[in-house]
Parts: C-alpha cells; structure tokens; sequence
C-alpha cells in the first residue's frame, strides 16, 4: 500500500566506530587521511586529483604536513607516491579506526560518486573533521557545510578549508564533535532500523 512505501539509507555502527574505544595508532600520525578500497576507480580519481591539484599548495603553505593514504590493493600509480612530499601509502591495515581517529582531518575528495560514502559516515563517527567534495556529502544531508563538514568544490576551497582547521584545532575539534552528534541523532544503523519498523503492522517479521 502506497502507506507503507518508504526509503531508507546507509548507516553506521557508532559503537564500533568510537573514538572512545579506538585503539590508538602506534605509529605518527598523519595530519590528512583518505580511506578506502584503493583499488575502486572512484578512489584512485580521488587521490590522484587531490595529489596533483591539492597536496601542492597545502605543502607550500605548510611543508612538513603529511598525508596518509589508507586502503587495500593500491595500485602502481598510487603505491609510487609513497615517500614522495609527506605521503604514506599504508595498503591494507587490519583496523582502519586508529588512521581515522589519530588524523587532524579526514577528507573525502570524489569526483565521481556514487550512493552515500561510507567513508564519509565513518569519519563522522569518529568525531573527525571533513572535509568533502560537494559529490562526496551527497545524501548526507543531514551535515551542514561548515557546521558538521566542510566542503569544498574547487581545489582552491579545498586548500582553504584544509588549512582553516589545521590552523584552528579548536574549530577542527568543534566539527568533529558536531559529526559525530549529527551521525548518531541520523545515521546510526539502529536509528535507521528503527523508521523501517515504525511501517511494519503488529506481527510483521523480515
């Protein structure tokens, strides 16, 4: 019955990703992260563009900011950019919390996406700054822009909003915090379960 239609989108589990029960990374951290499957062309895009139109100024105007690229299967062309200008290719890790939780920043720099980023709602969860391409936020609507996340449609803002919290780890803290809030008043996956049962009559199972 029309009634009865409804959607319902990505979610996170909050308990797992916590920064109150994350493992610390027993390794320096990286000022900037990127995670994901980097062996998904949407991903390779991503860095490669932020590694060629981004990284350049950020390191300009701060030489000794490091990059963390964090995700299995890269391939050639992203695995020979470690080393180079502060950036770390990590391959596959066993946890991919403490990479999150220990970075100032995460970012999520799509051009190309599709459906809601997990990357993304996982950062959030982890109370982290972001900072995302507008494609990259796309059906998190609950984040605002400058409130929840930063984003960031040119190289240029991107830059600017990098720095702009790196500057300010009170501002970056403020946004992480408000993420995180954001991910478990909307996107936890109980919240989410919970609008699907509200259409299900007394007595319907899955």
């Amino acid at each position: 019955r029309p009634e009865r239609l409804d959607w319902w989108m990505n979610g996170v589990d909050t308990d797992y990703f916590n920064p109150a029960v994350t493992p610390a990374l027993d390794q320096e951290a990286p000022d900037v992260v990127f995670t994901g499957a980097m062996d998904y062309w949407a991903n390779i895009d991503a860095v490669m563009w932020f590694k060629t139109h981004v990284w350049p100024s950020l390191r300009a105007a701060k030489p000794d900011i490091t990059f963390a690229i964090v995700g299995a299967r890269p391939p050639a062309q992203i695995t020979k950019l470690d080393g180079q200008d502060g950036i770390l290719v990590t391959g596959r890790v066993e946890d991919v919390r403490p990479w999150i939780g220990a970075a100032k920043i995460s970012v999520a720099p799509l051009r190309i996406a599709r459906g809601v980023q997990n990357k993304v709602l996982e950062a959030m969860a982890m109370a982290r700054a972001i900072v995302a391409s507008p494609e990259a936020a796309t059906g998190i609507d609950a984040a605002r822009d400058g409130v929840e996340i930063d984003l960031a449609a040119t190289p240029d803002e991107m830059v600017g909003a990098i720095l702009n919290l790196l500057a300010s780890p009170q501002k970056a803290t403020a946004r992480g915090e408000a993420a995180r809030a954001c991910t478990l008043k909307n996107y936890r996956w109980d919240a989410q379960l919970q609008r699907f049962a509200a259409h299900l009559p007394p007595g319907d199972f899955l």
